[in-house]
């Protein structure tokens, strides 16, 4: 039997080589030429999208967004069913995220979508490129589809991981092309130990 220190080296081996396993494509740079073409530039703001684990990830890269310049917002989807469709405007992006691409709420998400605004355009991270959510994406990005280190392979936590880290690519690679500044940070980023850096970084009180 192993030791707890082994198994879990075993776990962040495992984690570790499903985020450096993360197909890299072409999508990445159209992913952020979408975002910056439509947020930073035509003045939409990127709305993100997820249910359960997957939704709690949609909500942490909205929330980074925002602290990045890119005005964002998650949207529940079982939310949006009963009004809060409303929140998507001309020139917005929806971000949905989906590990299987085939969660119902997810998918009844687009079809509203479309409704409202037939022109509006999708970037989906998914596990699952054949699934009907990755066929109704403008953008897939694919996790690669690592196992879950869960004890029974059912559990998101790998899934969750990559991501997460795909959120981050996201978000560092649109700041990039934004120019985005510490003294633009700083005024988003007042409160706690980041605001109090960020201000004696740029001496803004």
């Amino acid at each position: 039997m192993i030791s707890m220190k082994e198994s879990i080296e075993e776990l962040l081996r495992k984690e570790a080589e499903a985020v450096l396993h993360i197909p890299i494509s072409d999508n990445y740079e159209k992913a952020v030429d979408l975002i910056v073409e439509q947020v930073h530039q035509k003045k939409g703001k990127l709305v993100t999208s997820g249910m359960g684990k997957a939704g709690q990830i949609a909500m942490n890269i909205a929330t980074t967004f925002c602290s990045t310049g890119i005005p964002s917002v998650f949207l529940h989807p079982s939310e949006a069913q009963h009004g809060d469709l409303g929140i998507l405007q001309d020139n917005d992006i929806l971000l949905l995220i989906s590990n299987s691409g085939k969660t119902r709420e997810i998918v009844e998400l687009t079809q509203l979508a479309h409704v409202l605004n037939p022109d509006l355009k999708y970037i989906v991270i998914t596990g699952n490129e054949d699934s009907p959510l990755a066929k109704e994406a403008d953008i897939c990005l694919y996790t690669g589809h690592p196992d879950e280190v869960c004890a029974l392979g059912m559990t998101p936590t790998t899934s969750t991981t990559v991501m997460t880290v795909i959120g981050d690519i996201l978000v560092v690679e649109t700041m990039k092309r934004t120019g985005f500044t510490i003294e633009e940070y700083s005024k988003r980023h007042h409160g706690g130990y980041l605001g109090k850096k960020a201000r004696f970084l740029t001496n803004i009180k």
